[in-house]
């Protein structure tokens, strides 16, 4: 499953590998691809991921949020 989320507040490379170790940590997650221009995130997972999951992974990895 494929899903993809807008992360808005990221603004180098460091919040980009904040966001994909966070994010990749969710159970269930396969892969991660974070783009720093547009800010979407893309989580390749096994199953559905609850949105709050993702919400929380993001803030655990700074003051970002997901749209």
């Amino acid at each position: 499953m494929t899903a993809t989320y807008t992360v808005t507040g990221m603004t180098c490379g460091h919040c980009v590998k904040a966001v994909t170790e966070e994010v990749s940590g969710i159970y269930g997650v396969t892969g991660v691809d974070v783009d720093l221009a547009s800010g979407k995130l893309t989580i390749t997972s096994d199953a559905p991921v609850d949105f709050d999951r993702v919400v929380e992974a993001v803030g655990e990895a700074g003051d970002y949020t997901v749209e």
